[in-house]
């Protein structure tokens, strides 16, 4: 399995197989998306994208994929997908916490996160987008992952933990409208028992944007974004005397593989 940070929520992975799913698309509009991957030519190879709420920074790219992609399979929780149905979208999945979509060569879960979700924020009144979720991804005799989605530490990653067994975590840590590093390294230390964290949810600055014009736009219109910046590092500093899991920190476009586990994860 194969992970790719493509933005401060935006993830592709990869299985062994070659299938691409996409978590959360904020393509051209954001500043940590390379400009490669906002190009039809990559959102052709999208197998399918995972909505983990409706929130602009979430949902923004939507349309790209489905404009170069008109057949891509679209999986959201039930009230959001029924926006995106009304509004055309037509291969939507629905799903709600506890809810799995079975595809060749993943097990995908719906599991709750503690957050806000509305659609259209950015361009009027927002509508009110149905709860916020998280996704247990796991691959066929590969690893199993937890995308945590937006959300501030709960008690429920406990039993996340304790059930689906996941070995990788991307885990939301850049305070403001998510949990911080502080509330992050708890998760790890308290809740989890991932053998790996990648700190979710920062947004670059300008050394680490691979479009800086689009995050000179990103900070005039929302300055807020610059709180949730440089918080990758403040996690690996609070875990670094933590034996048990190691922190990952992917740079935009970078991509890392994560190796079989001899007990490699069921498909169930």
């Amino acid at each position: 399995m194969k992970v790719l940070r493509l933005g401060h929520a935006c993830y592709l992975l990869t299985s062994k197989e070659g299938k691409r799913y996409l978590i959360d698309p904020f393509l051209s509009l954001n500043p940590g998306c390379p400009e490669e991957y906002t190009k039809p030519a990559f959102l052709r190879t999208i197998d399918a994208v995972f909505i983990t709420h409706g929130h602009f920074d979430h949902t923004q790219g939507l349309e790209e994929v489905e404009n170069a992609n008109p057949d891509v399979l679209i999986v959201a929780q039930y009230d959001f997908g029924m926006i995106l149905l009304q509004k055309g979208y037509s291969n939507v999945h629905l799903l709600n916490y506890g809810g799995s979509i079975y595809l060749d060569d993943v097990k995908v879960t719906m599991v709750q996160a503690m957050h806000t979700s509305s659609y259209g924020e950015t361009e009027g009144t927002p509508i009110y987008g149905g709860q916020p979720a998280g996704y247990i991804f796991n691959f066929h005799g590969d690893r199993t992952l937890y995308h945590s989605g937006d959300t501030t530490m709960m008690a429920d990653m406990k039993i996340i933990q304790d059930f689906y067994k996941p070995s990788v975590a991307i885990l939301s840590a850049s305070g403001q409208f998510v949990m911080g590093p502080e509330e992050a390294a708890y998760v790890v230390k308290h809740l989890l028992d991932v053998e790996y964290v990648i700190p979710n949810h920062q947004f670059p600055n300008s050394h680490t944007t691979p479009r800086p014009d689009v995050l000179e736009v990103m900070v005039q219109q929302f300055p807020v974004i610059e709180t949730m910046m440089n918080k990758d590092e403040k996690l690996l500093h609070l875990l670094e005397d933590d034996d048990k899991t190691e922190v990952i920190i992917l740079n935009y476009g970078e991509e890392k593989e994560f190796s079989i586990l001899e007990e490699a994860s069921v498909y169930k």
